[in-house]
């Protein structure tokens, strides 16, 4: 002990010293022949440092955010669609953007309801652009999950596993369907399909609307037609749910900028 107080400066001893990079600094001793380094040196090490580990954080929620992108299944054409980026002109876009806008920033409450809804209209009217807008904007305000998928997409993924080849269960086809908090089914009743397809489909969205899951139905076609395809059942029970039916009768954005 008595050996280390002798080795302990005070006050410190100091001198000047030369770095190679910012030349004369005071360099000071506290014990035995230590000395400081520059502190210039340190301190761009230790900014160095921090941003080096803000990259990091950056890659990391980059590579998380593209994978969960991938697990969405949001086609790459649609990933830059946001709320934000609608263009909204007339009263009648205006309202379905707001729509759009609450659906998201309310989504705890949406959960908890189970509420869906359904975007009618023509094509080219942003019915998919403010779908994938909001299950954007609920997986990264929310932390939700959510998928999107045309419903012959679904169909057919569920009929793959039949294959003696498919690495995959029709209950895990169904499950995948079944588990993300919010769905996105595109092309509504584009073809009718068979008694036996939507009695598949029927059976995700009875699951979901079981576990309260909200799903975003979105279709060319009218209402009415909707209805036929999604069926009676489904109908009483998005309407049980709160769910709403937007139209989107405005012109296509397709071509307007020629």
């Amino acid at each position: 002990m008595d050996l280390l107080a002798s080795r302990i400066h005070r006050p410190p001893l100091t001198r000047e010293s030369t770095c190679p990079t910012h030349g004369l600094y005071l360099s000071s001793c506290h014990l035995g022949d230590i000395w400081t380094k520059c502190n210039l040196c340190a301190e761009e090490a230790k900014a160095k440092e921090l941003a080096q580990a803000k990259d990091e954080q950056k890659r990391q929620a980059r590579e998380e955010w593209e994978k969960r992108l991938g697990t969405a299944a949001i086609p790459q054409r649609f990933q830059s669609c946001r709320l934000r980026t609608y263009i909204a002109e007339t009263p009648e876009q205006q309202a379905a953007l707001q729509f759009a806008k609450d659906y998201a920033a309310s989504f705890d409450d949406v959960q908890r309801k189970g509420s869906g809804a359904i975007f009618v209209g023509n094509v080219g009217t942003g019915k998919t652009h403010l779908a994938i807008g909001i299950g954007l904007q609920v997986m990264h305000t929310h932390g939700a999950s959510a998928l999107f998928t045309t419903v012959a997409r679904a169909v057919r993924r569920i009929k793959d596993t039949w294959s003696k080849r498919s690495g995959e269960s029709e209950g895990e086809a169904i499950a995948a369907m079944v588990f993300p908090d919010l769905l996105i089914l595109d092309e509504v009743g584009v073809q009718f399909g068979s008694d036996f397809e939507k009695n598949l489909l029927f059976d995700v969205l009875n699951e979901r609307y079981e576990r309260r899951k909200p799903t975003l139905f979105l279709s060319n076609l009218p209402i009415a037609d909707v209805a036929a395809y999604l069926g009676e059942r489904v109908m009483d029970r998005l309407r049980e749910d709160g769910g709403d039916v937007l139209p989107f009768q405005w012109e296509s954005y397709r071509g307007r900028g020629a």
